[in-house]
């Protein structure tokens, strides 16, 4: 049997890869990955990149949704208040045109509806985040000022734009609707229906044929309504999608970079074990080759 006279190369090299093997399933197990850096698995961790893209996608996706559904939602909400104040116009509307209700009576009705004047204008200027919500794609100013001089009372400032957002793949959703086709439509011109009354009841004449428009104005607006709770039921829809996807991504995660921690921590053990033989052979054979020194 040939025994190496110098085993020194060979049992350093031993330490190295023990130690190198001890780093790396300690990292394992400090990370709980398997992929801690590219060349531990080159094809994995291309891997592992696209997914956290796509992981990064979706949950881009899922914070528009959850923005999206707010902005909405307020919207809607806005809407709700435009018909109970319209409800209202209408009641106080009816009670003028009462032939036993006397000048100044009235006047005091259309006092109490340019109040709700006020309000209605308020609501049609509502903002979400700093946009306003009905100025159609210009969010930075008021869609609806007073203006004396337009026969509405209010003068429109937005366009008759719409926002779309894509939130995901393949999915896009129209998320507003400018105020030019809520409010002052041509055909039901909600701000026109009350100054109509307001007019009405302070001269007392049309207050029958004022109240229908804004019935009519009050019927339409409920009709557009159809379109948030539209918008709300697709967004919701989506946000149960995204975070199912979100769900197989993170399982996908698992799949290509999970450590076997059992196997991991049994390898580490293993090493372990392994580094310190060897350490235990070299303090042998140095103790051995200074006992051949002191004997020439």
């Amino acid at each position: 049997m040939r025994v190496n006279p110098n085993p020194y190369p060979d049992l350093l090299a031993a330490i190295s890869q023990a130690q190198q093997e001890i780093a790396t399933d300690e990292a394992e197990i400090s990370s709980g990955l398997s992929v801690n850096q590219p060349s531990d698995d080159p094809a994995a961790a291309a891997e592992l990149i696209q997914n956290a893209d796509q992981t990064s996608q979706v949950d881009q996706f899922q914070r528009s949704v959850g923005s999206i559904q707010g902005e909405m939602q307020n919207a809607d909400s806005a809407l709700s208040s435009v018909t109970s104040a319209l409800q209202q116009a209408i009641t106080l509307g009816t009670e003028g045109a009462n032939g036993t209700v006397n000048s100044a009576d009235r006047d005091a009705i259309a006092a109490q509806v340019q109040g709700i004047q006020s309000q209605l204008l308020s609501l049609a200027n509502l903002t979400y985040q700093g946009n306003y919500v009905f100025g159609g794609t210009a969010t930075q100013t008021a869609p609806y000022v007073l203006d004396a001089s337009a026969t509405s009372g209010v003068t429109y400032q937005g366009n008759d734009d719409t926002n779309t957002v894509t939130l995901g793949n393949d999915f896009s959703l129209q998320t507003n609707l400018p105020g030019s086709e809520l409010f002052s439509a041509a055909s039901n011109n909600m701000f026109q229906s009350i100054q109509d009354l307001i007019n009405g009841l302070y001269s007392g004449q049309g207050i029958g044929t004022a109240v229908n428009e804004v019935s009519s104005a009050l019927n339409f607006i409920d009709q557009q309504r159809v379109f948030y709770g539209n918008g709300l039921n697709q967004l919701s829809s989506q946000s149960t999608y995204l975070s199912s996807e979100s769900t197989n991504l993170a399982q996908q995660a698992n799949t290509i970079g999970a450590a076997d921690l059992p196997t991991v921590i049994t390898n580490l053990t293993t090493s372990e074990v392994g580094l310190q033989a060897t350490l235990e052979t070299i303090g042998q054979t140095s103790q051995i080759n200074l006992f051949d020194y002191l004997r020439q």
